[in-house]
């Protein structure tokens, strides 16, 4: 498999965003959105994916975090789609159950090309110290639309609303991990009857 890098960017009036990912690192991450949770998850993400990430990010926080959140997923699920191009030779699917002390979390992915999310995650606070926990969907959401993957997650329970939230990031990169991994029983192969991954 050639080598799955790509940068994106994203500016607006809202955001100034710039990301770069490698597919195949080994999980570091260079993480500044100016939200402090929020890197907290992202840098989550980037070690238990072990896809290596920058992450750049100045956004409108006077107002709140949500432009901010929201474009960061747009742009990484937009570099980690042309990181995969054809999505040649990838496991394609990939669920996991993650525990972390009294809470447990379902991820499943479909690395199909056809971008959708099924959310059954609730919070029994809005927010996590500063963070509006709305945001952890919205984030999903984005990275979901743009990176061109299904995606579920379930919360089975938990008590901790921050480890909810932690739980549903390093489910995702557990299971982002295994679906990219190479097959090596079909390594030059488009993972679908179709011969085609682009939606």
């Amino acid at each position: 498999m050639s080598p799955r890098s790509a940068e994106a960017s994203r500016k607006t009036k809202e955001t100034d965003i710039a990301v770069s990912v490698h597919v195949d690192g080994s999980g570091k991450s260079d993480i500044s959105t100016g939200v402090g949770f929020f890197d907290h998850m992202l840098d989550q993400l980037s070690r238990h994916s072990l896809i290596d990430m920058t992450v750049k990010a100045k956004g409108d926080l006077h107002i709140d975090d949500h432009h901010t959140v929201e474009d960061t997923g747009i742009a990484l699920g937009q570099a980690l789609a042309k990181a995969l191009g054809e999505r040649r030779g990838i496991m394609r699917y990939a669920s996991i159950d993650l525990a972390m002390d009294e809470t447990l979390t379902r991820a499943a992915i479909d690395v199909s090309g056809r971008p959708f999310l099924v959310w059954n995650v609730s919070f029994s606070s809005p927010k996590i110290g500063t963070f509006d926990t709305e945001l952890v969907r919205e984030f999903f959401q984005a990275l979901a639309q743009n990176a061109g993957i299904t995606l579920h997650v379930t919360n089975h329970y938990g008590a901790n609303n921050h480890h909810i939230a932690e739980t549903c990031f390093k489910a995702v990169a557990r299971a982002l991990r295994a679906a990219l991994e190479p097959d090596p029983r079909q390594p030059d192969a488009v993972p679908s009857t179709k011969g085609s991954l682009k939606g």
